[in-house]
């Protein structure tokens, strides 16, 4: 079957690439997460979504910078997954990024892992689907 179409999302200072394993998509997200780059989570997203896929993962290791804007944008992308009934998950906390998800309190909403593969074994598996 061919990839999903889903191409890396990159601006001069963000960018999010795209791997799958499985049924889950796996986003690397590198750089600052400001005003001018959380339209670029969000398009990736929304694109995931209308391809039926909502088993999300961000890795965010490579995470430099996150302002308002990206908090916000974090959250919003996180309730647009699950009001279309999927997960999404996080991996790779930097001590910094992982200050301001707990004072902003989304430490509490978003599920972190400590590392990929933990995030990808606590989706369940889907057995009503089957992909021949």
């Amino acid at each position: 079957m061919p990839a999903d179409g889903v191409q890396p999302v990159t601006s001069t200072s963000f960018s999010v690439t795209i791997r799958q394993a499985g049924e889950v998509s796996l986003l690397d997200v590198t750089g600052r997460l400001t005003t001018f780059e959380s339209g670029a989570l969000r398009d990736c997203i929304s694109r995931l979504l209308k391809q039926g896929r909502k088993k999300i993962v961000l890795g965010l290791s490579g995470l430099q910078y996150l302002d308002s804007s990206g908090i916000g944008e974090l959250a919003r992308v996180y309730v647009s997954v699950v009001k279309q009934g999927g997960e999404m998950k996080v991996v790779g906390l930097s001590s910094r990024i992982e200050e301001i998800l707990k004072i902003t309190r989304l430490y509490q909403v978003l599920p972190e892992f400590p590392d990929e593969q933990t995030a990808l074994q606590s989706f369940p598996e889907s057995r009503d689907k089957s992909r021949n």
